[in-house]
């Protein structure tokens, strides 16, 4: 289908990845927790930017610019650990009643999440060895089979997140009745974004 072998494992493949935990969905979950529906979304167009920006850094080479310069790789891979630190360490160490750690606005929480999925270079490399896997080599169009794989992803994303953000939401209005249990939960999410900074930060 439009060079794309497989388009079936190709599609599942994809949501088997949004389903990994990780920042991306921290982000989601913690954005709607915070902003509602439309910060969930604003979330969710967020990691769909990021993402469409590495596949088309990761198609154009980047990868290969990133592997022949180690160091700047690893520079942009630090700056995404010390944000993912930065910002759970916000969150863990909030006091009850203090003002969200996130902004209220929809377009900070895409601004917020836009930053979380580009900050983590590896994603590029991960795009330029994934992409070939379903690429079919006697009938790939080049920029439109591209194109239609990202599409794709993008769909996919905006489904996941759709799902997220409102299963999320249902779920915010019991904890908002319980501001122990939705600080506790703050706390949590901080630890994790902290955990997933340090092991970007020391991973290779």
């Amino acid at each position: 289908m439009l060079g794309v072998t497989d388009y079936g494992a190709f599609v599942l493949a994809i949501i088997i990845l949004l389903l990994i935990p990780g920042p991306g969905n921290l982000a989601l979950i913690t954005s709607t927790t915070k902003g509602g529906i439309r910060g969930g979304m604003g979330a969710t167009f967020g990691v769909i930017l990021g993402d469409q920006v590495l596949m088309w850094c990761a198609v154009a080479g980047v990868a290969t610019l990133l592997n022949n310069y180690p160091a700047a790789f690893q520079v942009v891979q630090w700056l995404g650990a010390a944000y993912l630190i930065w910002l759970g360490a916000k969150m863990l160490f909030a006091k009850q009643g203090d003002a969200p750690i996130l902004n209220i606005k929809p377009y900070h929480y895409l601004r917020q999440a836009v930053m979380i999925t580009l900050l983590n270079p590896k994603a590029i490399v991960f795009y330029m060895a994934f992409f070939p896997l379903f690429i079919d080599p006697l009938n790939h169009r080049g920029f439109v089979t591209f194109s239609f794989m990202a599409f794709t992803v993008a769909f996919l994303t905006f489904l996941y997140g759709l799902k997220v953000v409102l299963l999320t939401y249902f779920l915010a209005d019991r904890l908002r009745a319980n501001p122990r249990i939705s600080f506790f939960l703050e706390k949590i999410a901080g630890c994790c974004l902290i955990g997933f900074g340090i092991k970007l930060f020391f991973s290779r």
